[in-house]
């Protein structure tokens, strides 16, 4: 080989490889049209991505504002009941009629409630109109939904129960704090009210958690207005016009004292003879009186029947039956046989009754 064929073959590159494989360098030009290409795409749909954007914007914030109007509608509806109630407490109408801490946390729970709903209700139709602005198809969703609601519904039914029954107790207004009911599963003074819960204060001093789904009956006391009744039981011979006028005389001055005049919502009246017995005979005195205040009046009632019967010697006697004489008590041996002289077997009398046992013959 020449030296120049040397020399060039020296200076010249190494050929590459078949193996080896060179990465292709963008060029200005492929720069250029990608470039072109990305703005022609945001020039096609910047429009439609703006829109969607708007909308999802106007969605968000019409829902917000809608959503503070309506709890600052509920809380102040709920306020306004609050003042009403402040406004006759204290009065005699207020004494009467209104039970401020009842009126109270029945108002705070009914705003509660009313105010979840509307949230509710307010942010997940936003929700479900934001996925839709998306074309997000809401039918999986919707149907895994409400599968999910059965079987939550199912596991915890007696959860919601309870929550159902509470919101339509409060609604309904079936009772509240102060008053005196008979649930059926228990009994006594309601403290506090609940969604879930009901607490009962009863006569020992027992708290009674009572779940409201679990009360199938109310028996409220403290509605309307209570009746006391006193059962005055005298002897049969007992004059009954003079009985009549000692307790008239006794319902006339105790309807024209206070407190108790308050309480009396009408006047106190002899019904007559409840029953009649042998040797004694029961008089029904009744009264209408404030709601949960019969048990003062009764006690009140019968306190000054007991002490105006003994200014009028009008004996009082002590029970609903009549009253049998004692007799002495029956001597055990009354009903015996005297001792028998048989009874000994070694008495002359016992031998002489003993049968005679003919002698043995030997063979």
């Amino acid at each position: 080989m020449s030296l120049p064929a040397v020399l060039l073959a020296a200076t010249s590159p190494p050929s590459p490889s078949p193996s080896e494989t060179v990465p292709a360098v963008p060029t200005l030009q492929d720069a250029q049209e990608s470039a072109t290409n990305a703005a022609s795409w945001v020039e096609e749909n910047w429009s439609t991505w703006l829109a969607i954007g708007l909308r999802v914007l106007l969605i968000l914030v019409i829902a917000t504002v809608l959503r503070v109007a309506v709890r600052r509608a509920i809380t102040k509806l709920i306020d306004r009941m609050n003042r009403t109630v402040q406004a006759v407490d204290g009065t005699a109408l207020g004494g009467l009629l209104v039970n401020a801490e009842r009126r109270r946390q029945r108002s705070q729970a009914i705003g509660s409630v009313l105010r979840s709903v509307a949230s509710f209700l307010i942010m997940g139709t936003a929700a479900l109109m934001v996925l839709a602005t998306f074309q997000i198809n809401l039918a999986p969703l919707l149907a895994s939904a409400g599968v999910a609601g059965v079987a939550i519904g199912f596991g915890a039914r007696n959860l919601v129960t309870d929550f159902l029954s509470g919101v339509f107790m409060i609604l309904e207004d079936q009772y509240g704090v102060g008053d005196t009911i008979d649930a059926g599963v228990a009994s006594g003074e309601v403290i506090e009210v609940g969604l879930r819960v009901t607490k009962l204060r009863g006569e020992n001093g027992e708290i009674w958690y009572v779940r409201n789904g679990e009360v199938k009956r109310i028996g409220n006391l403290s509605q309307g207005w209570s009746t006391a009744g006193v059962d005055v039981t005298v002897r049969a011979d007992e004059d009954l016009d003079r009985v009549r006028a000692t307790l008239d005389a006794v319902a006339e001055r105790m309807s024209g004292q206070e407190p108790w005049n308050e309480l009396l919502w009408g006047p106190i009246e002899v019904l007559g003879l409840e029953s009649v017995l042998l040797d004694s005979m029961v008089v029904r005195v009744s009264a209408k009186t404030m709601p949960g205040k019969s048990l003062p009046v009764e006690r009140e009632l019968r306190w000054r029947i007991k002490r105006a019967f003994d200014a009028a010697d009008i004996p009082i006697v002590g029970g609903a039956t009549a009253t049998v004489p004692e007799e002495p008590p029956a001597d055990p041996t009354a009903g015996m046989a005297p001792p028998s002289a048989y009874a000994n077997t070694s008495s002359p009398q016992a031998q002489a009754a003993t049968p005679l046992t003919p002698p043995s013959v030997s063979k």
